[in-house]
């Protein structure tokens, strides 16, 4: 059973940063597409951003150049840098590897809850 452990979230002003971060029980090397997902109050769950094996990103047009997502090989680990934060982008934060649905592909985390607002 994979494990992925969210952290990082927090309360921050608009215009703020938050860096989440993402550890993965297994080896994500041979994990093409490593994504993070954000669910809102009342909403689905989306993918706003995802990063392949060799290191192609790809955001959801409400994210794009605010967020940029990294990945470690090495550490297992994947990252989103969040800057310009909006009150729109309050939600739980979730990674996951994505499958050819844009689904994630393992048992989701707890993920971290990041909230903006002044």
């Amino acid at each position: 059973q994979v494990q992925l452990v969210e952290s990082g979230g927090g309360l921050v002003q608009p215009g703020g940063s938050l860096r989440l971060s993402c550890a993965a029980s297994i080896s994500i090397f041979s994990i093409n597409r490593m994504g993070w997902y954000r669910q809102a109050p009342g909403k689905e769950r989306e993918l706003v951003a995802r990063i392949s094996s060799n290191g192609i990103r790809n955001y959801e047009d409400s994210v794009k150049g605010r967020f940029t997502i990294s990945r470690d090989n090495a550490k297992n680990t994947v990252d989103l840098q969040m800057n310009s934060l909006k009150p729109e982008d309050t939600a739980v934060y979730y990674c996951n590897g994505v499958d050819l649905s844009r689904a994630g592909v393992w048992s989701w985390g707890q993920g971290t809850q990041v909230t903006v607002s002044s």
